[in-house]
């Protein structure tokens, strides 16, 4: 049993616990970076279908989608140094927020894959045959036509992947890492008031989430700023991109897991 609850402990501690809030951005930017990068280079060979790669890349996504980012973590940070051990290879002493990165990235790079995978394939073909019959080459086309529509589908999937990341990263202090819920936990133990330290770590973290919603929330009106500025013409392209959208979110599959072998 902790603590009689006390309304003040709330407000002590949000100075305490936003000390922490850098390490948790660290966390989600530096997932995010090496999410983004690993989502295209495994959404190539599966856009294009090519062989072998194609299946490792769907091996990869399945893995990762289908096992919880707890076992990641432990698997990540216990069992690569014992395997990299076996090649005289030693990152026993590697910061442990490196593990966490990588595993985030890992994490963070097989939804990002299929959310460019299936953003790029959710604009309608006919557009770039369209656009192949006016003359434009394949990088063209790409970067003309379909990459501007496919930012704009993919950019309300890529916020809930953002703010979903943003709440993962309360299970980093499970390997030690001193971040927002790890400083929580500390400071609950200390003063035996669990209770305001969880408060206050929520209302935190609803304050970070709905303010990053915002900024993508911005980012994709940006996007569609320039698409059909006559009503009719919004209304109709507000009808196909809700399509658009459906079959992508159909293509990725329901939530955040699910293999997809």
């Amino acid at each position: 049993m902790g603590a009689p609850f006390d309304f003040t402990y709330i407000f002590s501690y949000f100075p305490k616990l936003l000390s922490t809030l850098g390490i948790t951005l660290l966390i989600v930017a530096g997932s995010l970076l090496v999410g983004i990068i690993l989502g295209f280079l495994i959404a190539l060979p599966r856009l294009y279908r090519i062989p072998v790669v194609n299946t490792l890349a769907r091996v990869y996504v399945s893995f990762f989608r289908g096992t919880p980012i707890l076992i990641q973590l432990f698997l990540f940070y216990y069992g690569l140094p014992e395997i990299l051990k076996l090649v005289h290879i030693d990152i026993s002493r590697a910061p442990v927020l490196v593990f966490v990165i990588l595993t985030y990235g890992l994490h963070t790079g097989a939804f990002m894959s299929e959310t460019i995978r299936a953003s790029v394939t959710a604009v309608d073909r006919g557009q770039v045959e369209a656009a192949y019959a006016m003359g434009m080459k394949g990088h063209q086309a790409f970067t003309r036509i379909v990459l501007p529509q496919a930012l704009a589908i993919a950019v309300p999937v890529f916020s809930n992947l953002v703010i979903a990341l943003l709440k993962d990263t309360s299970l980093a202090f499970t390997l030690g890492v001193m971040e927002m819920t790890g400083k929580a936990d500390t400071l609950g133990s200390l003063t035996q008031h669990f209770v305001e330290a969880y408060i206050s770590l929520a209302l935190i973290y609803l304050a970070v989430s709905f303010t990053l919603e915002k900024l993508l929330l911005t980012l994709e009106r940006r996007l569609l700023r320039h698409e059909q500025p006559d009503p009719a013409g919004q209304r109709r392209f507000r009808i196909q991109r809700k399509r658009s959208y459906r079959r992508m979110v159909a293509s990725i599959g329901s939530g955040k897991g699910g293999a997809d072998l």
